[in-house]
């Protein structure tokens, strides 16, 4: 599968604006993170663009991911694939046992996060998000309470990566896609 394969893919099941978007934040910190790390960004990347694909027509924790797993399974997507993510979402109990299922669940959550802190900046823009605010607003129960905090400081743990140094790495991944994120 290529790249316009898996978006015509992503929004065969999503059409929520703010999902689509959230995919392609998360395939543009992928792409980045599989650049840093010697990786082929074209599977990251899809990896990313596809990890919530099936989210918005199965959104219970009963079918989130495990129906998009089954879907790609019948696609026949490589399990390695598939493996990663469904382990994205820590209720599935499928271990992150590679480097690309590590980073996909590190960097999930964080991107939510990030484009939250971008519209309450002045100018709703990535190009304002700094690592100290992102910090500040984590401690912030309040804000984005849908976003689970412990899992941005586990992902980080997970790739032995210093959370500061994580959260700049994605917010200059995001912002490299700004203008397709609306940021």
């Amino acid at each position: 599968m290529n790249r316009e394969e898996a978006y015509r893919l992503l929004t065969e099941y999503t059409t929520k604006d703010g999902l689509i978007k959230h995919a392609l934040a998360v395939e543009a910190a992928m792409r980045a993170y599989a650049k840093k790390f010697g990786e082929d960004e074209e599977t990251w990347g899809i990896i990313g663009l596809l990890h919530d694909f099936d989210y918005e027509k199965y959104p219970t924790l009963d079918d989130h991911p495990f129906k998009g797993a089954e879907i790609l399974r019948s696609r026949n997507f490589p399990e390695e694939w598939v493996r990663a993510i469904l382990g994205h979402a820590a209720h599935t109990g499928v271990p992150r046992d590679t480097l690309m299922a590590k980073t996909l669940f590190a960097v999930d959550e964080l991107c939510g996060f990030i484009t939250a802190v971008a519209y309450v900046r002045p100018n709703r823009s990535l190009a304002e998000v700094k690592v100290k605010s992102v910090k500040k607003k984590m401690k912030d129960k309040a804000f984005a309470r849908q976003v689970n905090r412990e899992e941005i400081r586990q992902g980080a743990e997970e790739l032995g990566i210093p959370l500061e140094e994580h959260i700049e790495f994605v917010i200059r991944a995001m912002q490299g896609i700004a203008v397709d994120l609306g940021l």
